[in-house]
């Protein structure tokens, strides 16, 4: 098991994202036009260190044993300093390379850092310890840790943060940009293989950067809007209870993100059993936790903390109508 650990990795199910391949030997899917462009780059250094490797172990091999000292007797060295011509190629030849690397890598780069006029645009923030995805172009789409992109169409990401540097990842597009405070910076892509890949954080940003984990869904772009409008859709189904449609809520808000549902302290306290009791808050005032108090907590969540947690949790004004917030406290009621 441990020896499985070391080699394989942790269980992608046991992490909560998709797997991307079957062996952590290999590379993993190539999901974007660049990320194939940016493999074959890799492969390109991978054969070249392999190459160089051969041909000086091999030459440092062959000397070795040409040149080892004789049982008996002595062998004069020769007596040639050096060879302006294998001085010359040994610094022609690497030189040549050199520059073939920096120029297929600059011309690489360049073209990933100008996204085409026609890129879909959607902003992506970062926060302790989600994301949240809004598309502009498409009235009341907004998503937590899934990102919905269509194949063969590009997409611009503009990205930023509401409290600390986090670093937006999808490894199988081969993109990785920070989300810094205070500003915007963009990244885009072009996706080709349809399927559910895993996003992450790669910048630490807190004791529980581990799990900013999101999912990216490349669908066939016949099927994006109306995969899109499926996800952004946040209303009660026919026949649904409010407990149900608020789990939903739950999980569009990120909510375990910060709270547990077990009891375990995270960001934020725990709600297992908390409706219906007491909580003291940091001015040491005692408070009732009920329907009021959770709704203000939604919507003002720094008007009143718990004592021994600081004021993060974003509000959620805007994005919960009164709806989706009955049918979350009413989620919140039901972990006795």
């Amino acid at each position: 098991m441990i020896l499985n650990l070391l080699l394989l990795g942790p269980d992608p199910a046991l992490l909560g994202t998709p797997p991307m391949s079957e062996s952590p030997f290999s590379l993993l899917p190539a999901a974007s036009t660049n990320a194939q462009e940016i493999d074959d780059v890799y492969i390109f250094i991978t054969a070249l260190c392999v190459i160089s490797f051969v041909i000086l172990m091999g030459a440092q091999i062959y000397f070795m044993l040409k040149y080892k000292k004789p049982k008996a007797g002595h062998r004069k060295t020769s007596p040639l300093t050096h060879s302006g011509k294998l001085e010359f190629w040994w610094s022609f030849i690497p030189a040549i390379l050199l520059l073939i690397l920096f120029g297929w890598g600059e011309t690489l780069y360049m073209k990933m850092m100008s996204p085409p006029d026609d890129a879909i645009s959607i902003r992506v923030t970062g926060q302790k310890w989600f994301w949240t995805v809004e598309y502009p172009d498409t009235a009341g789409a907004i998503l937590t840790d899934e990102l919905i992109v269509p194949v063969g169409i590009p997409v611009r990401l503009t990205l930023t943060s509401n409290d600390v540097i986090h670093s937006f990842f999808i490894p199988v597009f081969r993109l990785k940009k920070d989300a810094v405070p205070g500003r915007y910076t963009n990244m885009w892509f072009e996706a080709t293989t349809p399927g559910v890949y895993p996003i992450f954080c790669a910048e630490y940003c807190g004791d529980q950067h581990s799990s900013m984990i999101g999912k990216v869904h490349v669908v066939p772009r016949e099927e994006y809007q109306a995969k899109l409008d499926e996800a952004a859709r946040l209303v009660q189904d026919e026949g649904e209870s409010m407990v149900d449609f608020g789990k939903r809520v739950w999980d569009r808000g990120g909510c375990a993100s910060c709270h547990s549902l077990d009891g375990t302290t995270k960001t934020g306290p725990s709600l297992k059993g908390k409706y219906g009791t007491n909580e003291t808050l940091v001015d040491g005032s005692t408070i009732a936790i009920d329907d009021n108090y959770i709704r203000e907590s939604i919507l003002e969540p720094n008007a009143k903390v718990v004592q021994g947690f600081t004021p993060q949790m974003p509000s959620f004004a805007g994005r919960f109508d009164d709806k989706a917030i009955a049918g979350l406290i009413e989620f919140i009621k039901s972990n006795k």
